[in-house]
């Protein structure tokens, strides 16, 4: 079921155990309020979904205008928007659910026009044009709405409950033929999620409508999971990852809802009486998952107590999010209450998501490049391709900002895409006037290592600029554990690429990196330098980390170099590369592009 019990055809919504009306009523009721067909739909189904009827309404009207220009019934644009209510179309952090979710809403598109005998623009179904003055005339005198849109808002409520109720079968089915084949594994686990997402915001709607006493949102997820992944491998990860789930359900009374939404991030919607009492609540939840097979688990967590119980609970979510991810930061607790300044966050959120699309089409975002230099020859050696996105309104949009975002929904991928294409002409550039001594190292991610096509885009790029392979140089990170990963890094050093290590020593396994992977440089993390600069012992632990580089075989280069304290210790122990404010900050690549060419072409 989705959101309501059973989706029988006709079914009547159930609410505190009494009937009420069925969606094609509540539909046909809203249209005889004078409500346009997209808003009677989604009003008809947003409730069932844990959205406000009204505020649902108030967004069909956005995209049902259509129908008033003669486009797109609002029957469809509405159906898609209850498709979305249902299956978080919008989540761009649940691929697998959003890609689910888009086939059933395609599935409708299709039994609509079938049903509709291709008819699918308003209009063609109402034989009068609500944009032309004249027609709209005689719509009103004929009744045509009253007449027509009732029969296409029942037909595409039937749908939508077939649909719905199918998905119920469909689960069902796969019960039966688990073992049949991975496609079908994979649809039983996006068909598991779909359901306990709704069935949770089902409840958590339940409470909000019926409870007299407080209501709180607890989110937290684990700090550093990706090193516990990292250290005892993925599948250690997901069982404590169940051990969580297990002891949640434990802990959580009848009034207490949990969900896994991703990864590591739990939410619990809890009653309470007071902030303490609410505080007692998420020690007990730390104090039972302190530590699992002996490895420490520490949380972060994130809480909103709700003050409109009339917002959506997509919101409320957010607005736990936000906490949690303030408190990752903190230092003096890993607990944070909701502040309306977070909003901020979730303004820069949403603004990065709409604009993302369009600033790679404008070529918004730019290549800066940090020059690397050699300290012994005061000379540049190469330089770290840098992304900056400058907003024609906003401005400087940056790194911290969008660059989590575009990771989290895997637009980062298109934008490093952008990023190698104009590596690769900065490097033509400078061979056409002679200088080809000075290679670019850009970033490949886990995302890129997880598909072949990133290595095509590559290729692409070296051919089409006839460009040396070596002046192209990949920086690769979180490769511990992960044979896919290891492999792909294999096959890229036997096609001739030169790979570097970043951020070695930042809290990965980086000696275990070593071994995994065939890297040719290895840069020392800002931070790692940092704390090594702070006492003697530190000192004397660079110094191995060089020595031990050399005897691998291994280049070296310090990245995050700021003071001239840093540069002569690096120069006595035998590191020479260095990177850092100290000689140069990420500049735009026109100004680099002036820099170098004053000091390989001067005299």
């Amino acid at each position: 079921m989705i959101g309501i019990g059973k989706y029988d055809k006709r079914n009547c919504v159930l609410r505190k155990g009494i009937s009420v009306l069925t969606h094609v009523e509540k539909a046909k009721e809203l249209l005889k309020q004078e409500y346009h067909c997209s808003q009677a739909l989604t009003g008809a189904f947003a409730e069932d979904f844990g959205f406000n009827a009204r505020n649902a309404m108030k967004i069909s009207t956005c995209f049902g205008s259509g129908m008033h220009r003669g486009g797109l019934c609002g029957c469809i644009t509405a159906a898609m928007l209850v498709f979305g209510m249902a299956f978080g179309l919008y989540d761009p952090q649940d691929k697998e659910l959003e890609v689910y979710g888009y086939k059933k809403a395609e599935e409708f598109y299709e039994r609509f026009f079938e049903k509709m005998n291709g008819k699918v623009l308003c209009r063609e179904i109402l034989g009068a044009d609500f944009s032309k003055p004249e027609e709209l005339v005689r719509i009103r005198q004929e009744g045509l709405v009253q007449k027509i849109c009732p029969h296409v808002l029942e037909m595409s409520i039937d749908i939508i409950e077939d649909i719905l109720k199918e998905q119920e079968e469909d689960e069902a089915y796969i019960r039966l033929n688990l073992a049949d084949s991975e496609s079908t594994a994979e649809m039983q686990t996006v068909l598991k999620r779909v359901d306990k997402l709704q069935k949770f915001r089902k409840n958590v709607h339940d409470m909000l409508l019926t409870s007299d006493k407080k209501i709180g949102f607890i989110q937290f997820d684990i700090k550093r999971f990706k090193i516990i992944n990292d250290l005892y491998g993925e599948k250690f990860g997901d069982e404590v990852l169940f051990f969580i789930n297990d002891n949640l359900k434990k802990l959580c009374g009848d009034r207490q809802f949990f969900m896994n939404l991703r990864s590591d991030v739990f939410i619990v919607v809890t009653e309470y009486e007071t902030e303490e009492s609410l505080l007692d609540f998420i020690n007990e939840i730390e104090g039972m998952l302190v530590s699992f097979k002996d490895v420490k688990i520490q949380l972060t967590f994130g809480v909103y107590s709700v003050e409109d119980k009339s917002m959506e609970i997509r919101q409320m979510e957010d607005r736990a999010a936000m906490a949690r991810k303030s408190a990752k930061t903190n230092v003096l607790t890993n607990v944070l209450f909701y502040k309306e300044q977070f909003k901020e966050l979730l303004y820069t959120r949403k603004f990065i998501e709409e604009n993302m699309n369009i600033a790679v089409e404008e070529k918004q975002f730019k290549m800066y490049l940090q020059p690397k230099y050699s300290i012994s020859q005061n000379k540049i050696v190469g330089a770290e391709a840098l992304v900056r996105w400058i907003h024609p309104e906003r401005g400087m949009v940056y790194p911290n900002e969008f660059i989590p975002v575009l990771e989290e929904n895997g637009f980062i991928k298109l934008v490093d895409y952008y990023i190698w294409e104009e590596a690769s002409r900065f490097i033509k550039k400078c061979a056409d006037i002679g200088i080809e001594d000075c290679p670019i190292s850009v970033n490949v991610s886990r995302h890129h290592l997880k598909d072949i096509e990133f290595m095509h885009v590559l290729v692409e790029d070296i051919k089409s600029n006839r460009i040396e392979k070596s002046l192209l140089e990949l920086e690769i990170t979180e490769t511990v554990n992960d044979q896919q990963i290891s492999q792909m890094a294999m096959q890229l050093k036997a096609d001739g690429f030169t790979l570097l290590m970043d951020d070695f020593g930042s809290g990965y396994s980086s000696l275990s990196m070593l071994l995994e992977t065939p890297f040719d440089v290895i840069k020392l993390d800002k931070k790692f330098m940092d704390n090594m600069m702070a006492s003697e012992k530190g000192k004397l632990i660079l110094e191995y980390v060089v020595a031990m580089a050399e005897k691998l075989g291994l280049g070296l280069l310090a990245e995050g170099v700021e003071t001239r304290e840093q540069v002569e210790l690096l120069q006595k122990i035998g590191c020479d590369k260095v990177q850092g404010y100290y000689f140069a900050k990420p500049m735009p690549q026109e100004e680099f592009f002036e820099l170098l060419k004053k000091e390989r072409l001067a005299g």
